[in-house]
């Protein structure tokens, strides 16, 4: 398939890079830095220094792609919307392109406590970390009403370590069992298991080691 990873510097990014790479498919690594991250001559790797707000350079990205990728990071300050104008512009321009699937990363925090409620909204979620969650719930609202083929993986504390094969998954809700923590390299595997095998199509998945 030919992919392209928004987000390509972060620690998801970089194994969602390495990892289509050795599964063979042709991979566009779009970010800021990536010519300061990634080898130049690599087999089946373009590399796109690009700003993600920039419509023109995202949709000419974009273009001839199967699928998107977004490993979107952003500092903790919520006046930062790398994630959320990231994720609309993203999906404006794969409308524009005529590419409908999108595997993306949130938080935790927005998947259902229970049926009607998300775990950012309950009584026992951290009041200093509920603006930042809000933040990720936008990703996730603009992702359900895109009308595209997403897939919104909502990570716990993600650890800067390769991928084991092993961990748990669940749509909508935190996994069971819930270590609360995941391997980059298996969200990474994760993402790519739903591209490749179009797996939690308009789902969340909740994921953990």
């Amino acid at each position: 398939m030919n992919m392209i990873v928004f987000g390509a510097g972060s620690i998801t990014g970089k194994q969602l890079v390495q990892q289509a790479l050795l599964k063979g498919h042709t991979v566009k690594a779009f970010g800021r830095n990536v010519f300061s991250e990634f080898e130049q001559d690599t087999k089946n790797l373009l590399l796109v220094k690009g700003a993600l707000f920039d419509e023109g350079e995202v949709a000419t990205a974009i273009k001839g792609c199967d699928a998107v990728l977004s490993a979107l990071g952003g500092s903790n300050d919520t006046s930062d919307k790398t994630r959320t104008l990231g994720i609309k512009n993203i999906i404006a321009q794969m409308k524009k392109n005529g590419v409908a699937r999108i595997v993306a990363v949130a938080d935790k925090a927005v998947l259902n406590a229970d049926e009607n409620t998300l775990i950012v909204d309950t009584e026992a979620y951290p009041k200093e970390n509920v603006a930042l969650a809000k933040e990720q719930e936008k990703v996730y609202d603009s992702l359900k009403d895109s009308g595209l083929d997403w897939t919104l993986l909502c990570p716990p504390a993600i650890l800067p370590q390769p991928a084991t094969g092993i961990f748990n998954t669940r749509a909508d809700y935190p996994p069971e069992p819930d270590n609360d923590t995941i391997n980059a390299g298996d969200l990474a595997l994760c993402m790519l298991n739903a591209v490749s095998k179009n797996e939690f199509v308009k789902q969340r998945v909740g994921i953990s080691n």
